[in-house]
């Protein structure tokens, strides 16, 4: 058996890699770190997470990696039939933010699902299909049919609302035959998009409403413009980095006339949240955009007054009639109708009815919709869905707050049918709802599968029934396994989600904030299971069973707690694990992890970039952060036939250098390996491990942009399927007995996938071509770019040795000391030694 010693040279100014009696490679260059960002960071948990500790993030290297990202999803390897499965629910529904109808066939449909990408109906909203998942970036703002050629679409990519989960878009999609294939028609940094308009008497102009980013200045927002058919854009109205276009009226009969709603707002933790301010308002030109009047006449003064975010509708029998739903950064403010295209308005509710549907976040809504045959009926969106069939007079709260509860609550979209609109396509963070009867009553579809795992739960001893935290939607489950057999049994935004391995009746559940709840008879009824627990705690607080022990469970504030009765009580086990600044927004435990293989080893990760272990079950814990990214830790997941061996995940999109994403410990933390390799550089939410039943590893990791999968331990990644769409990953688990694969998605609900059928399809290293020679390839990226890749090839079984050493002869850093199997391999180095010290 062949014994080989790879070295690798340091010098001062950069590094060579060498192999006995070859020349030097060129030398590799540093690149020199950046400074942190802005001091005003966003405060709301999913941008907090992506862009601490820097405040900020890059948006053209993301749209760098979301097509590195594309590409490896398009090249990836075929699975085995059926390998993935979709698992459901598609009877529950997500967020939907648009809804429009093909204006010369009606049969035909179009949704937005917030992250979830876009639909199709031909049965008039009874049935849907996605067909915007060969773009990749499903996240969503808007969708325009073109009204002469409606097999001309346009998406607008960015949710447009606002809400803590709000994921960036990448600019402006066209389909020409409606829907089959998509062309980017730019517009990538605009973020988020509010409003896609089309000039009806001239289909070759377009408007588009950009808000831009919700969490941080920029300056691709305002009202963009295209003579061409999106070919090319011009900015015709722009206020400020920080004010954003979120919605537009255009005349229909003189479409020269064109009314925009500008918002100014962005989330800072130290000055609270930015929902308004004085450049909010009405903006209208009456010559196609050359020049803009801001309107008064009866609105609100945004000087005097908390103006936030304003949505219109106009009254295309009547254009002069128009609506406009104000809010004050809280609630609506008043809702204004003009019947002269804005010269005046009047407040059509003085007395606040609205109000009493909203919950105190109208800014996430901001939607009216006025009958296309009635001026007086119109419809406001927010928490409740509430007409007025008298002008404003009154409104009575159809579904909602104080009404029969039949509707999900939280509306965004209202979509009327051309030729009969009492029929009515109504889209909430619960999915699709049909009226007949102009909205009186609504009956559900059961047919969108855009649901937002947080978290998922398998039950060991019935693998057929699946568990999931959404948003919005509580705790779903499935007791059959069927897609459309899902049904809540907790409420809440749903998180962790708990099956006791030894009696599947006792179910753990928890909403927002860390509130727990036990369940003894199988999910019928919960009761409170937090007694002792104190401290500070995550809006999505981890809460883990004991492999093997039932009755213990790990809880983590800005501590790890830890019961062994079952949650009848719980005991601090460990010191304050972060080290956040008093008054900052960090400061919880965000992840815990019990070893599989000897349970005593528990490990605890951070939003401030700590990773903890204790060997002992909580006794003692030890610090292991050295060497890791200053990041948000997503998850440390343990090996599970090792117990020295995890894995941490790391949040973070990319602001000044690259970092990495997932890093490896084979020492209970002594020193960690970056095995970030190939993955796209996009925040890493969940991980999982499996082993077969020869104890070879693989791995898989869910990111922002998709899902992977690893079989030569982390040296490189693959994208998991070309089946499998490139949504955000949140949460991954493998079930111990069944081997299947379960993926959380945070927009497309859940999948499953047969980790026999997976691994047919997967190459093994050690059984590809062997190479005839054994070669040390030349490093790339040559320079460093952060990291880099060390190739070599092996032609049969050897004992490797890959080291690096400085002109000196001392030793620097040990990268492979194992025996490998015939084949090609990388191994990716940071510069640094084993204290995790940069060397040059």
């Amino acid at each position: 058996m062949r014994y080989i010693t790879l070295f690798v040279v340091l010098a001062a100014v950069g590094i060579w890699l060498f192999k006995e009696s070859e020349q030097a490679a060129a030398p590799v260059a540093f690149s020199e770190k950046g400074e942190p960002g802005p001091d005003m960071r966003p405060s709301e948990w999913e941008w907090l997470r992506r862009t601490s500790p820097y405040g900020n993030a890059d948006a053209e290297a993301f749209q760098k990696e979301f097509q590195r990202a594309r590409q490896m999803r398009a090249t990836a390897k075929p699975m085995a039939v059926q390998a993935v499965e979709f698992a459901g629910p598609s009877n529950i529904g997500g967020r939907i933010v648009d809804i429009e109808f093909n204006p010369q066939d009606p049969t035909i449909v179009y949704a937005a699902a917030a992250t979830g990408g876009v639909f199709k109906s031909t049965d008039t909203g009874n049935t849907w299909f996605p067909i915007f998942d060969e773009v990749a970036i499903l996240t969503i703002g808007d969708i325009c049919v073109d009204p002469a050629n409606p097999d001309i679409i346009y998406v607008g990519t960015g949710e447009a609302n606002g809400g803590h989960n709000n994921m960036p878009g990448g600019g402006l999609y066209k389909s020409t035959d409606a829907g089959a294939t998509w062309q980017l028609m730019g517009l990538e940094n605009t973020v988020s998009i509010g409003r896609v308009r089309v000039n009806p008497l001239n289909t070759q102009e377009v408007f588009v409403a950009a808000q831009g980013s919700y969490f941080a200045p920029n300056p691709d927002r305002g009202l963009y413009h295209s003579t061409d058919g999106g070919a090319t854009w011009d900015n015709i109205f722009f206020i400020s980095d920080s004010t954003g276009a979120t919605d537009l009226i255009i005349d229909p009969a003189n479409p020269q006339r064109m009314i925009v709603a500008m918002w100014e707002r962005v989330r800072y933790p130290e000055f609270g949240t930015h929902l308004y301010g004085e450049t909010s308002g009405l903006y209208r030109t009456t010559d196609g955009g050359a020049n803009w009047t801001e309107l008064s006449g009866g609105l609100p003064n945004p000087d005097a007054t908390n103006v936030g975010r304003i949505g219109l509708d106009i009254y295309a029998a009547n254009p002069d009639i128009a609506y406009a739903i104000y809010t004050n950064g809280s609630n609506i403010s008043g809702l204004f109708k003009t019947t002269n295209f804005g010269d005046s308005w009047t407040n059509v509710d003085p007395d606040d009815e609205l109000s009493n549907g909203t919950g105190g976040f109208s800014w996430y809504f901001g939607q009216v919709r006025v009958h296309p045959t009635n001026p007086d009926m119109v419809y406001v969106l927010d928490v409740a869905f509430m007409r007025s069939v008298n002008g404003g007079a009154n409104w009575p709260i159809i579904y909602g707050y104080g009404g029969p509860n039949i509707l999900h609550v939280d509306h965004h979209a209202l979509a009327f049918h051309p030729t009969n609109p009492d029929y009515i396509l109504n889209g909430n963070d619960g999915g699709i709802n049909i009226s007949t009867d102009g909205g009186v009553n609504f009956t559900k579809v059961a047919d969108l599968p855009v649901n937002q795992f947080y978290e998922i739960g398998l039950d060991r001893n019935n693998p057929e029934r699946l568990y999931g935290g959404t948003q919005d939607n509580g705790t779903l489950r499935t007791l059959t396994g069927a897609t459309d057999d899902w049904t809540r049994i907790f409420g809440g935004d749903g998180f962790y989600v708990i099956v006791d391995h030894s009696n599947p009746n006792i179910i753990y559940a928890e909403s927002q904030n860390g509130n727990l709840g036990k369940s003894t008879n199988g999910g019928a009824s919960f009761f409170g299971a937090t007694s002792g627990i104190s401290g500070r705690t995550n809006w999505s607080t981890p809460v883990v069973m004991d492999p093997v022990n039932s009755s213990i469970l790990y809880y983590g504030s800005d501590r790890v707690w830890k019961t062994t009765n079952g949650a009848s009580s719980w005991t601090a086990v460990s010191p304050v694990l972060h080290n956040a600044t008093p008054g900052s927004r960090l400061g919880t435990v965000t992840t815990i992890g019990v070893s599989p293989a000897l349970t005593s080893v528990v490990w605890a990760g951070t939003d401030d970039g700590k990773v903890w272990v204790t060997a002992d079950g909580g006794s003692n814990w030890t610090n292991t952060s050295t060497g890791l990214p200053n990041r948000w830790v997503t998850r440390v997941i343990a090996h599970p036939v090792d117990e020295a061996t995890a894995y941490a995940t790391f949040n973070g999109l990319r602001w000044k250098e690259a970092e990495a994403k997932v890093m490896r410990t084979t020492n209970l933390g002594a020193s960690w390996e970056d095995i970030t390799a190939n993955l796209p550089e996009a925040p890493v939410n969940a991980f999982a491990v499996f082993t077969d039943d020869n104890f070879r590893t693989y791995l898989f990791a869910g990111s922002d942009l998709g899902a992977y999968y690893s079989v030569d331990d982390g040296l490189s990644w693959e994208y998991i399927s070309s089946d499998f769409p490139m949504v955000t990953v949140y949460d991954m688990k493998v079930h111990e007995t069944a081997d299947y694969l379960a993926i959380g998605t945070h927009a497309r609900s859940m999948y499953k996938m047969d980790l026999a059928q997976i691994l047919v399809g997967i190459d093994d290293p050690a059984t590809d071509t062997a190479p005839q020679d054994f070669a040390l390839l030349q490093n790339y990226p040559n320079p460093f770019n952060p990291t880099t890749a060390i190739s070599y090839q092996l032609p049969s079984i050897s004992d490797v040795k890959l080291k690096i050493y400085n002109t000196l002869g001392q030793l620097v850093k040990t990268l492979v000391s194992q025996k490998q199997s015939a084949g090609n391999y990388a191994v990716q180095w940071d510069g640094s030694n084993e204290l995790g010290e940069k060397v040059a």
